[in-house]
């Protein structure tokens, strides 16, 4: 198995801030697998291509990076079935299926990360989340030594949640994940920004509408370092969305099916006066307020700092704490920016 010492990791996160690894284990084969059971420490961190991490500290802790590429498809009468494996990149692999007519998945087209990180987060944008078309999930079980397939359903997905980022966490890796597509397929045009498209566009036009959508709003990592949406939209008991709608009705605001609100993040950071905001070479993007972005620092605590920043300031006005979406990762391990 291919291993990294002393390794800087600050072209394998997108807000480029520097963090040493004292280790890098990279699993290519299920012989590695093996081997990397044996060598686990007690505080690791799996990595993929670090578009939703926050590295903290001048060091990490020893990294896991999984390297494992290919994909089948399978056609049947009325589906495909594609099998992917976790170190593929997610944005190419989308373009790829509309490409050969395997659509469902241009609502999700230039999300950064790898397949194997989707499922932890159950990405989503514009109407369509992964559980929609994630059929299962290939597994390693560290303490069995065993591969395990979860379906659908034991995924327990929901809003950027899923067992691999509660209950599962650290206790194997990803390392494929299988999609269903059904031939019968609609555009879906929901999502505002979609919605005055006609009802038979393609999926190629609906990809090409979301990725000028996204260009148009979200900085490009690769020139503005960040790692897209920081946080989470809050999803709010209808009460206590009731209260805070009567006193701002211009608050945008999406209903859930179990009597719950979601609400914009984004509207809630600009309302509190922080878009655009900067402080120690990183800031609030000016275009849209859920995006932090680096401009000149080499450290993730001033992008922890900003953050935590954020957190207090929509608290202080809306009375909602508002949970990253990013995940922090410190020397120590990873943690939520609500518990440090």
């Amino acid at each position: 198995m291919k291993t990294l010492f002393n390794y800087s990791l600050k072209q394998s996160n997108s807000f480029a801030v520097e963090s040493i690894a004292p280790e890098v284990f990279c699993p290519s084969s299920t012989n590695d697998l093996f081997e990397l059971v044996d060598k686990l420490p007690e505080t690791f961190y799996i990595l993929g291509e670090g578009y939703n991490t926050l590295l903290v500290d001048e060091t990490s802790p020893v990294i896991i990076k999984p390297e494992f590429f290919g994909e089948e498809i399978i056609e049947n009468d009325n589906d495909f079935v594609i099998n992917v494996s976790a170190s593929e990149n997610w944005h190419k692999f989308v373009c790829r299926c509309i490409k050969q007519g395997i659509n469902g998945l241009e609502n999700l087209a230039l999300i950064p990360g790898s397949i194997g990180a989707a499922p932890v987060q159950n990405i989503g944008a514009y109407g369509v989340e992964l559980s929609d078309y994630c059929q299962s999930v290939t597994w390693f079980d560290f303490e069995k030594k065993q591969f395990v397939n979860y379906d659908n359903e034991q995924c327990q997905f929901s809003y950027r949640e899923s067992i691999f980022k509660q209950r599962l966490k650290n206790k194997g890796l990803i390392v494929s994940v299988t999609f269903r597509f059904p031939k019968q397929w609609q555009a879906n045009l929901s999502y505002a920004g979609l919605d005055h498209l006609p009802a038979n566009t393609s999926a190629q036009q609906v990809l090409n509408e979301v990725i000028a959508l996204r260009e148009g709003k979200l900085p490009d990592p690769t020139v503005l370092p960040n790692a897209g949406s920081f946080f989470k939209n809050p999803i709010l008991k209808h009460e206590q969305w009731i209260v805070l709608h009567d006193k701002y009705p211009s608050m945008p605001s999406y209903p859930q099916n179990d009597d719950k609100v979601k609400i914009a993040a984004g509207w809630l950071i600009q309302e509190a006066g922080l878009k655009g905001y900067e402080e120690n070479g990183v800031g609030i993007h000016k275009k849209q307020a859920l995006v932090i972005v680096n401009y000149e620092s080499n450290s993730g605590q001033d992008v922890t700092k900003l953050a935590q920043t954020v957190q207090q300031r929509v608290a202080a006005m809306f009375g909602i704490y508002l949970e990253p979406e990013v995940r922090a990762v410190f020397s120590s391990g990873e943690f939520s920016l609500i518990e440090k």
